[in-house]
């Protein structure tokens, strides 16, 4: 019995994730953000941000 939880827990496991799940690496350039409008002013680049601190939040309703 020990030896198949052994095979089970070693054969088992989350497998490799999606491409589209790894994520931004940390020190890679931001792709652009599109959308609007944004509050309290007009349109805005990241790259017309480039070089300061960004706080960007993504929340939805519901």
């Amino acid at each position: 019995m020990a030896g198949l939880l052994t095979a089970v827990a070693v054969g088992v496991g989350p497998g490799p994730r999606p491409a589209a799940a790894r994520g931004a690496r940390i020190g890679a350039v931001a792709p652009e953000l599109t959308g609007g409008p944004w509050h309290n002013g007009g349109p805005v680049s990241l790259e017309a941000l480039r070089g300061r601190v960004v706080f960007v939040e993504f929340w939805t309703y519901g």
